[in-house]
């Protein structure tokens, strides 16, 4: 095979080529034009206010800052200590019947997993300047990166919907509508994250303080209360049903940020130290998902010992329970006031979703990438809040339902990306991102439809929703139990190992 041979040297040697090129901090035209021009009014209206019109282009290392490691310390602390965390703890009581230690140790150890990808992904994102849908071409083939970012844009418009909800629970506790309270929160969502990558960092910088002062504040409005109680653990085939698929939601909901961690750093400085990077992330994203969700599930525990508290959730689910620990027979007027920051708390955990989004539409189809990454924000924004306002009534099953299928995409995604990077690519220097557009530099890609068809399939055999349950889900009773993620991996990882040997063989990339 002379030909190939000849093709990987040239490969090979433009890797290291780009390589030279970083250390010595030039450009030599393989990097997309620095600063993006304003084409069409959206972009021009972008530019006046200072808003960032880049979109899926890559950045050079010349347009990146020298920033701190608050970036990715604090990128995810706001997001993980909004109340959509408090509410996906409290459905481990709620919803899965379970006594608090189990609920504890299942938080704190798959947050920690979940974790652990988001914080790899961030590091392309500083080392190649690459968006991470764009990088899934590297990982799993031209096309099927874009099925990928297809599920990735519809996994941030229904993120931000389910959280919306939650928002609009606790305010319609206060007498606000629940379409006014998803209006608000999502015009909110949607102004903020117009202005860009600077913007959405400074707002996650700060805005977790005044959601831990009243999180401090609901900690001892609890204690007082004298609701809380441990449960009873038991074991059996239904209880472990219901461990497994309340695992599928925490690590849903930690690892969710992995197929668009990348986005958050690309203008980070390519020399920037990868495990500095990975254990800010780590820390940043595992610890307030785990405090959140544990106290989600400690307020939740009360239910059993106040009927005005079961009340409450059964009339307004996270919001009405929060509303009788903070107001009713409690702090009264702050009550209410600390009631309205939580709800505005989603804004944070809505940002980095309205900002990924309008990069997976534009990673789907070249032409899409041509709208401006401004346009797709709005949009988002509005079938976000399309969404939210139906959704409002049925939101137990809806974030519960949702938080189990972003664990199948991202475990899909995770089998296919971390086996090609690992096994084949084996780390970093193993990649040619000269030109994201040219397909010679990427898989084939029979390799990653093969292994996310697989995945498919293990989804539909294990899966645990209201609407449908997959033959080995019920083998754990009646109830089910979700052990999807966990196949998902195994599936891919399996299916892609069998496959992609070949496909570098007989096509040389």
């Amino acid at each position: 095979m002379p030909q190939i041979e000849e093709k990987t040297l040239i490969k090979s040697e433009k890797v290291v080529e780009l390589n030279n090129d970083l250390e010595a901090g030039s450009d030599n035209d393989i990097f997309n034009e620095d600063q993006p021009k304003a084409t069409n009014f959206l972009d021009k209206i972008g530019l006046r206010y200072g808003a960032e019109v880049r979109g899926i282009e890559r950045v050079s290392n010349e347009s990146r800052q020298k920033t701190s490691f608050l970036l990715p310390l604090t990128m995810f602390m706001s997001p993980n200590l909004a109340i959509s965390a408090i509410s996906t703890g409290a459905l481990g009581p709620t919803v899965y019947q379970l006594d608090f230690w189990t609920c504890v140790l299942v938080i704190i150890f798959w947050s920690i997993i979940g974790a652990l990808p988001v914080g790899l992904f961030a590091i392309f994102g500083a080392k190649f300047g690459l968006r991470q849908q764009i990088l899934s071409r590297y990982f799993t083939g031209g096309y099927v990166a874009r099925i990928f970012s297809f599920f990735n844009l519809l996994s941030c418009i229904g993120w931000n919907a389910v959280n919306c909800i939650s928002s609009a629970t606790l305010l319609g506790s206060l007498g606000v509508p629940p379409a006014v309270g998803c209006v608000i929160i999502a015009g909110s969502t949607c102004v903020i994250a117009f202005f860009g990558y600077k913007t959405v960092h400074l707002y996650e910088r700060y805005s977790w303080i005044p959601n831990m002062v009243i999180y401090l504040v609901v900690i001892a409005r609890l204690t007082i209360s004298h609701n809380f109680s441990f449960g009873s653990m038991s074991a059996g085939k239904v209880e472990a049903g219901n461990v497994l698929s309340f695992t599928s939601l925490i690590f849903g909901f930690a690892a969710g940020w992995a197929p668009s961690a990348a986005d958050y750093f690309v203008y980070m400085p390519h020399d920037t130290s990868s495990w500095k990077i990975f254990f800010c992330m780590m820390i940043g994203l595992s610890v307030p998902c785990i405090f959140s969700c544990i106290l989600g599930a400690a307020c939740a525990m009360g239910i059993a010992s106040d009927p005005a508290w079961a009340a409450g959730w059964d009339k307004d689910s996270i919001g009405g329970l929060l509303y009788e620990i903070l107001v009713i027979d409690s702090l009264h007027g702050f009550g209410k006031f600390c009631c309205v920051i939580l709800a505005l708390s989603t804004i944070a955990n809505n940002l980095p979703g309205s900002y990924s989004l309008a990069l997976s539409a534009q990673a789907i189809w070249s032409k899409f990438a041509k709208f401006p990454r401004l346009g797709w924000c709005l949009i988002g924004n509005f079938v976000s809040l399309a969404f939210a306002i139906p959704a409002y009534y049925v939101f137990e099953a809806a974030m519960s339902n949702f938080l189990s299928i972003i664990s199948y995409n991202v475990s899909i995604y995770l089998g296919i990306a971390l086996t090609e990077h690992f096994v084949y690519r084996r780390g970093f220097s193993g990649y040619d991102v000269s030109d994201f557009n040219d397909h010679s530099t990427v898989p084939i890609g029979i390799a990653g439809a093969v292994a996310f068809a697989c995945g498919i399939v293990s989804t539909v055999l294990a899966m645990n929703q209201t609407w449908y349950q997959g033959v080995i889900s019920q083998k754990f009773g009646e109830a089910g139990g979700d052990i999807s993620f966990e196949l998902n991996i195994a599936f891919t990882f399996i299916s892609y190992n069998m496959i992609r040997p070949f496909e570098k063989k007989y096509f040389g990339r």
